[in-house]
């Protein structure tokens, strides 16, 4: 069984909504197996336990958050032996132009330098989901069908 996790920091709930819908499409796929944690109650000592890892931060001046960005500089001490395993991230932003994308990027930037498979998205949210406020339906659909393009992802790169 493949295992997924997806790890989030949400201070209103909309990044935690985001999460669990995420979580819900990873569900759709056979075979694969998903977690879900606050970033603050991940062990990162778990880190070599999963086949993929989702990030989602709210956006904070254009970038994650400190709980995410501390999280990330604690997988330091797995560099190289998170090569190949399938990396995504989201963001949420209280506006539009409030940074998702460049949020969205860092997180992805950091799992490149892991040397982690990442796959973007020709229709829909190019590089991961984001959302603007609270998800309304289109953010549900996003995230529903990115978690299970994820999920058959990790399958493939098995």
């Amino acid at each position: 069984m493949k295992k997924i996790v997806v790890i989030y920091y949400s201070k209103s709930g909309n990044t935690e909504k985001m999460a669990n819908l995420i979580s819900a499409g990873v569900r759709e796929v056979a075979g694969v197996d998903v977690e879900v944690f606050r970033v603050q109650d991940f062990p990162v000592e778990k880190t070599n336990e999963y086949d993929a890892f989702i990030v989602g931060s709210p956006t904070y001046y254009g970038t994650m958050s400190y709980k995410i960005k501390k999280f990330i500089d604690e997988t330091v001490m797995y560099h190289g032996s998170l090569s190949g395993k399938v990396g995504g991230a989201f963001a949420s932003a209280m506006n539009i132009g409030g940074g998702n994308e460049t949020t969205v990027l860092s997180i992805l930037q950091a799992m490149l330098i892991h040397g982690m498979i990442i796959q973007g998205n020709e229709k829909g949210d190019h590089y991961g989901p984001v959302s603007i406020g609270e998800p309304d339906e289109r953010v549900e659909k996003q995230c529903r069908a990115w978690g299970l393009r994820l999920a058959e992802l990790v399958k493939k790169a098995a």
